[in-house]
C-alpha cells in the first residue's frame, strides 16, 4: 500500500513540476479548415498574442481536407501537454453522429474557451433565378435538383444548415462539397454553384460589393451587421435556427493548472476591446468564458446535432 501511494504522490508531484515549467517549446495551433475563412483568423489572432504572456511562439498549421476528421484525428491522439491546441467549430459537435472515428469529440479533448458565434449567411449567386427564401423554396420544388448548393464539406456547418433547410422545406437543392469556404465563395460568385449557406464574415464583404446577393440569416435574430436580411425563420421557414460557433480545444488529460491558464490568457485577448470591435465588424460576437462552459456547450451541441442529424436523415456524402 505505501508503494501505491508513494507512486501516485510522485506522478502528482511530476505533474505539477511539468506544468510549472510549462511552456518551455513551441504551441502548435491545429486548424481543420483552409486559411481564408474565420477559424483561421480565430488561429492567427491568438497566435499573435498568446505568445506575449506564454513566452513561446504558437505556430498555426492548417490542416484541410477529409471533413475535418484527419485533423481531429492528429489532434486526439497528440500527447496531453499543453503543446497542442485545436481550433473548433460547429462541424466538431456532429462528427460522431455523421462518422466513424478512432477519436470521441466527448471524450479526447479538454475544451478551454468558446470563442465566438455568428450567424450562417444564405447568399445566391447575382444570376441565380431567386431573390428570397420564399423564391428558393418555389423553385427548388418545381425544379428539383437543378440548383446547386456550396458548402465547405460534408458535415459542415453550411452543409447541415442546407440539408436541415431542405428537410423542412422538403426541396431537393444538389450539394457540391469544396475544401473551405474560400474557393465555394469563388465559384459561388463565379456561377458555378448557385446558393450557399456560409459564415457571415466569409461572405457579407461579397455582398456589400453587390458580388452575392443576401437572402437570410441562420439564426432567428438578425445580425446587426445586416437588419436589412431577415431570418430564414421570418422568411418562410418557421422554427428554422442556427448558430455557428467557434472555439479552442486541447487533449484531453492535459494538467489542470496548464488548461487554466490558457483558458486565462486566452479570454484575456478574446474579451479586449480591438479584438471585440474587429470580429465584431465581421459579424462575430465574442462569447469567451471557462473551461466549464464550453464543455457543458459543447455536450449540449452534441446532443442537438445528433437529433438533427437522426430525424432530417442528414447523410455524409
Amino acid at each position: 500500500m505505501n508503494k501505491i501511494f508513494t507512486f501516485v504522490l510522485l506522478i502528482g508531484i511530476s505533474s505539477v513540476s511539468n506544468a510549472q515549467s510549462w511552456p518551455s517549446r513551441p504551441l502548435r495551433y491545429i486548424v481543420p479548415f483552409p486559411p481564408g475563412a474565420f477559424n483561421d483568423t480565430l488561429a492567427r489572432t491568438l497566435s499573435a498574442e498568446l505568445p506575449k504572456a506564454l513566452g513561446q511562439p504558437v505556430i498555426v498549421e492548417n490542416r484541410p481536407g477529409g471533413n475535418t476528421i484527419p485533423a481531429t484525428e492528429f489532434a486526439a491522439k497528440s500527447a496531453p501537454d499543453g503543446y497542442t491546441l485545436y481550433g473548433a467549430a460547429l462541424p466538431f459537435s456532429v462528427i460522431q453522429s455523421l462518422y466513424k472515428t478512432s477519436f470521441d469529440v466527448t471524450k479526447d479533448f479538454a475544451p478551454l474557451t468558446l470563442a465566438g458565434i455568428t450567424p450562417n449567411l444564405l447568399v445566391a449567386n447575382p444570376g441565380a433565378p431567386v431573390s428570397s427564401v420564399k423564391e428558393l423554396i418555389a423553385y427548388a420544388k418545381a425544379n428539383p435538383g437543378k440548383l446547386n448548393y456550396a458548402s465547405t464539406g460534408n458535415g459542415t456547418s453550411n452543409h447541415l444548415s442546407f440539408e436541415l433547410f431542405k428537410a423542412m422545406t422538403q426541396t431537393d437543392v444538389t450539394h457540391i462539397p469544396y475544401k473551405g469556404s474560400a474557393p465555394a465563395v469563388t465559384d459561388l460568385i463565379a456561377g458555378q454553384v448557385q446558393v450557399m449557406f456560409d459564415n457571415t464574415p466569409n461572405v457579407l464583404p461579397h455582398v456589400r460589393a453587390g458580388k452575392l446577393k443576401a437572402l437570410a440569416v441562420s439564426t432567428k435574430a438578425r445580425t446587426k451587421l445586416a437588419p436589412e436580411v431577415p431570418s430564414v425563420d421570418e422568411a418562410g421557414v418557421p422554427g428554422y435556427d442556427v448558430s455557428v460557433w467557434f472555439g479552442v480545444l486541447t487533449v484531453a488529460g492535459t494538467p489542470r493548472e496548464i488548461v487554466s491558464r490558457l483558458n486565462s490568457e486566452m479570454v484575456k485577448i478574446l474579451t479586449s476591446a480591438e479584438v471585440k470591435d474587429r470580429f465584431g465588424k465581421v459579424g462575430v460576437e465574442v462569447v469567451a468564458g471557462t473551461p466549464e462552459h464550453f464543455s457543458g456547450f459543447l455536450r449540449s451541441e452534441v446532443e442537438r446535432w445528433a437529433k438533427v442529424v437522426r430525424e432530417a436523415k442528414i447523410k455524409a456524402d
